[in-house]
């Protein structure tokens, strides 16, 4: 045995679980509000030095589920704040989520760091092993691809790459680059430093690209800034929907007025007369709304057009649910047994899911939009699922289910990468922010500050890209980078790793 490897044998199995544990939290220090790329890309090569590290399977393993536990529980440590809404009820289970998730997404980690022990090239393995579980955690169990390690590079110029590859695929040439000094110290570190500048210079390419022509249409942004568990209290919920119905009418109308996700606090079905009041205050030009509808026992959240004497002209309905939150996973059998229900949903026994995608025409003027509702601004497949190609994108959301500390800014940084990704504006309306114009590389061109009251005019909506590589082809780039690295990691013999 090297002197090396007796050293780390003698190491106190409990030190070496916590170096794993700061090792993954502090990867997480990428992650927005902080973003610090600076030092999330050093932690992840120490990160993952500590998964090629062990001299056997089951300690890569087991150094992965630590590591990754460490990095999903510090990145996702907004998950407790929806069961503070009302504590009395759901705080007992804030602790155990968060461990449950850490852990949970920690196991993908350690499959990786397991599967990349086998490869003669570690490294390299560990980068396609770990590449390739972040894929699959973005689809499988109805896909969760949050918090993905490129996203530490949200604001910095190479995050335009993802208009080549995706966000996963962003997140297999960081790991990429973060492997190559595990490999060569310095010969490799010139390597990484070499990769990330190339993506940094079409990044920076790009954003000096002549912009596409706008259209001329006017837009408000109406952010009533209500707090989660005030927010279907009766008397509270008269005042914000007064107060919108204010921002909608203040001034002169815009063309399309749009407020946030559950904004309305009736059910237009039981209360016809709503409709008219809101489309009576924009002057009866369109107002988009996000309710939520009902069909005898049946329930959706949904964005719905508003236009005239309160004609509905089109109706959304989210497809893409939130486990627990809209819906839940044995719904019936929770609730009879254990009292439980989806805590987001007030009607029923959660939302019914919609029929996917829909791109609704606004007219000439305002173009075609492709409606998102909240959560499913995360997923890159369903802006890719869309059945024809739109103008610009628009989320409606409700971010005070994810806190002030960093859910929220998590959320806005993805939907900025669904943008990049494929060519198109995005409009974000946000109950209580941050909501946003963004164009169509990414760039904030408007906002409102964060947990305010208050509304945005936008006079020009931006202009659209042409088709990007990503919305043409989708993950086949990521897929080819895959088999690359794999086929890297079978080139020699195993390298000898302390």
């Amino acid at each position: 045995m090297s002197l090396r490897r007796r050293l780390f044998a003698e190491v106190p199995v409990r030190r070496q679980a916590g170096l794993d544990l700061l090792a993954g939290a502090a990867v997480a220090l990428g992650q927005a509000p902080l973003s610090a790329w600076y030092l999330a890309f050093p932690a992840l090569i120490w990160a993952m030095s500590r998964m090629v590290r062990p001299v056997s399977a089951a300690g890569a393993g087991w150094a992965g589920l630590l590591v990754g536990a460490g990095y999903f529980g510090a990145s996702l440590n907004w998950i407790v704040s929806p069961f503070l809404i009302d504590p009395v009820v759901y705080g007992w289970m804030a602790p155990f989520a968060v461990v449950l998730m850490a852990f949970g997404f920690g196991l993908f980690w350690a499959g990786a760091a397991a599967v990349a022990y086998r490869f003669p090239v570690r490294p390299l393995a560990l980068a396609a092993s770990l590449g390739a579980v972040e894929l699959v955690r973005g689809h499988i169990f109805t896909g969760f691809p949050w918090a993905l390690v490129g996203h530490m590079w949200h604001g910095w110029p190479v995050v335009q790459t993802v208009a080549l590859w995706g966000a996963t695929g962003l997140t297999v040439v960081t790991l990429a680059a973060a492997s190559l000094p595990l490999l060569h110290r310095w010969r490799g570190a010139v390597g990484a430093v070499a990769l990330l500048l190339a993506g940094t210079g079409f990044g920076l390419w790009q954003l000096e690209q002549p912009e596409p022509a706008a259209r001329e249409a006017s837009l408000r942004l109406v952010q009533p800034n209500a707090e989660q568990h005030l927010k279907w209290d009766p008397d509270q919920a008269r005042i914000l929907f007064q107060r919108q119905l204010e921002f909608t009418s203040a001034g002169t109308p815009a063309d399309l007025t749009i407020w946030p996700e559950t904004a309305v606090p009736y059910l237009l079905e039981y209360s016809p007369e709503v409709a008219p009041i809101i489309t009576g205050a924009s002057g009866g030009n369109k107002v988009a709304i996000g309710i939520q509808r009902v069909e005898g026992d049946r329930g959706w959240n949904s964005l719905r057009l508003l236009e005239g004497e309160g004609r509905v002209s089109a109706t959304y309905d989210k497809f893409h649910l939130v486990p627990f939150g809209e819906y839940m996973p044995m719904g019936d059998l929770l609730q009879d047994w254990f009292g439980i229900g989806a805590f987001a949903a007030q009607v029923g026994n959660g939302y019914s899911p919609g029929n996917g995608p829909q791109v609704i025409d606004l007219g000439a003027a305002l173009g075609k939009v492709l409606p998102l509702i909240c959560y499913e601004a995360v997923f890159p497949q369903i802006a890719r699922g869309a059945p024809e190609r739109p103008d610009w994108m628009l989320q409606i959301t409700n971010d005070a289910w994810f806190g002030t500390l960093t859910g929220p800014f998590q959320h806005f940084e993805q939907a900025r990468l669904r943008a990049v990704e494929q060519g198109l504006p995005l409009i974000r309306v946000a109950n209580t922010g941050v909501t946003a114009v963004i164009d169509a590389r990414g760039r904030v061109v408007q906002s409102l500050p964060f947990g305010t009251a208050g509304y945005l005019d936008v006079a020009q909506v931006p202009g659209a890209l042409a088709v990007t590589p990503y919305a043409a082809w989708g993950e086949g780039p990521v897929l080819l980078m895959l088999v690359a690295l794999i086929g890297g990691s079978l080139l020699r013999r195993r390298p000898r790793v302390a």
